[in-house]
């Protein structure tokens, strides 16, 4: 697959990524630390297998990273006279909060007396409780498909619960699950803030940064109190980090971290989208339960491990169909959004470049004003929109509304600059973009509008007048009205 399509991947690839990388993560994490897997002669603490499990996924996540081809979009910083991939304020606290999902995901399979399907039962819930509610943060109000998911997710929680007999529910558990809760409620909410725009750019670097931040930063977090060493579960990741290493043990725990950096590129897909929490969340939550259960299959068949109780699958099959409870609003209007697509008549005409603020509606205002001195067609709209908008609403450029006035052309002063969307996409007949690498983004993003997307000037890209003096808008403006008038104007007609 190309370094664009992993990127690309559609809800349903992501979840069958996902699931194929958590299987093993979670059968691997169960078996070590239950003593099941050869090299293992006795059961493994979760705080001993830890450092190794980290140390694999710091060692996989530059290998992944490069076959990934996603470094490029990271941002930088000057150190000692290079350029090194850095990442920004907020991507940096959201790996810190991912870091912690990371290892508390890792130590949950750990602990004795709790199946895997169980541990899932438990997290899935806090995850299908935090999706919506950042949401509803959001949007000030609350849907009743909301109120529906989370009134299942509580009684699949009683059942899970009163089912004691068959499970062991330490208070490290519980300490466990409650900062993996926290975790992802704060990486949603930085997630809401700063990604999931719909911009290509803007989503990757977060992604990317997020992405190769959160291992060292985890390694860190267990690395430091392994140094220090006081107390017993300190003790433990001494223990990980020294002696451990040096047991056969140490392989499948290497290989929990690799198997969790496939895990976390799909699960950070599945959330990153541009679409709300709730659309993602029963991806993540269906691919993980069904891993958990595939995972304990496969424990039993080969180790002759317990499997999980009745109960539990009953509460695994419950926290699933809240999960598409939770996710019936957003399927509903992406049926009406296509419904309405399908039937509309595409009729408008769309210029994109980077930031909607100079090259796009510069083109725009050229080709209503060539329109309507031609003739044009009446009620044909004209737009322009952004694929890498860092400053939505803002207005013309002052260069570009004076290089219009030159030419006779009423500026658009009530401009204001907007990102291009996959709707606007369906919605036009033709989308004429400013370069080949802005083109490129806009099929990405909208492959179905891929014959209908063209650059508007078919021998060379149109330079960014952005910063220049205004002779560069002058003449950016003056090809516009060559361009359109030389071919465009006798397609539109």
């Amino acid at each position: 697959m190309s370094r664009r399509g992993v990127l690309g991947l559609g809800m349903l690839g992501l979840g069958i990524g996902y699931f194929l990388w958590y299987t093993p993560y979670s059968a691997l994490a169960k078996g070590l630390s239950g003593g099941l897997l050869p090299g293992a002669d006795e059961p493994v603490g979760g705080l001993v297998l830890l450092p190794a499990a980290v140390l694999g996924q710091v060692l996989a996540m530059p290998v992944f990273v490069y076959l990934g081809g996603w470094l490029k979009y990271s941002g930088r910083r000057e150190i000692a006279g290079r350029s090194i991939p850095f990442p920004s304020r907020h991507t940096a606290w959201s790996a810190f909060w991912m870091a912690l999902i990371i290892g508390t995901t890792t130590l949950s399979f750990t602990f004795p007396g709790a199946s895997i399907v169980f541990m899932l039962v438990l997290m899935r819930i806090s995850t299908l409780v935090n999706a919506p509610a950042v949401d509803l943060i959001r949007r000030h109000k609350i849907h009743w498909y909301s109120a529906a998911a989370l009134v299942l997710c509580l009684l699949s929680a009683v059942i899970a619960l009163a089912d004691a007999a068959n499970y062991t529910l330490t208070a490290a558990a519980l300490l466990c699950l409650g900062c993996y809760a926290m975790g992802y409620h704060n990486r949603f909410r930085l997630m809401s803030a700063h990604a999931k725009t719909g911009d290509p750019l803007r989503d990757r670097r977060y992604f990317i940064e997020e992405h190769m931040t959160a291992p060292f930063v985890l390694l860190l977090m267990v690395g430091v109190p392994a140094l220090i060493g006081q107390g017993s579960w300190m003790h433990d990741l001494r223990v990980g980090f020294t002696s451990f290493l040096t047991t056969p043990a140490v392989f499948p725990a290497l290989l929990i971290g690799v198997c969790y950096e496939g895990l976390f590129i799909m699960t950070s897909l599945i959330f990153i989208n541009r679409r709300e929490f709730s659309f993602g969340t029963p991806v993540h939550v269906c691919a993980s339960m069904l891993a958990g259960i595939a995972a304990s299959l496969v424990l039993h068949g080969v180790f002759d491990s317990p499997l999980p109780s009745s109960a539990q699958y009953v509460t695994a099959v419950m926290v699933v169909a809240a999960a598409f409870i939770l996710s019936w609003e957003s399927v509903r209007v992406l049926l009406a959004r296509r419904r309405t697509r399908r039937a509309a008549v595409l009729d408008g005409i769309m210029f994109v470049c980077g930031g909607n603020t100079s090259r796009s509606p510069m083109a725009a205002a050229i080709a209503r004003a060539e329109l309507a001195a031609n003739g044009g067609t009446p009620g044909r709209w004209i737009g322009s929109a952004g694929v890498s908008v860092r400053s939505p609403g803002a207005p013309l450029a002052p260069e570009a509304a004076t290089a219009l006035a030159e030419l006779g052309i009423d500026p658009p002063l009530d401009h204001r600059s907007r990102q291009l969307t996959p709707a606007m996409c369906a919605a036009t007949k033709m989308i004429y973009c400013m370069t080949r690498a802005q083109r490129d983004l806009v099929v990405e993003l909208a492959p179905s509008a891929a014959d209908r997307t063209v650059c508007l000037d078919s021998e060379a890209d149109v330079p960014d007048p952005a910063g220049q003096p205004l002779d560069a808008y002058r003449f950016c403006a003056a090809r516009f009205r060559t361009l359109i008038r030389q071919g465009l104007r006798e397609q539109w007609a």
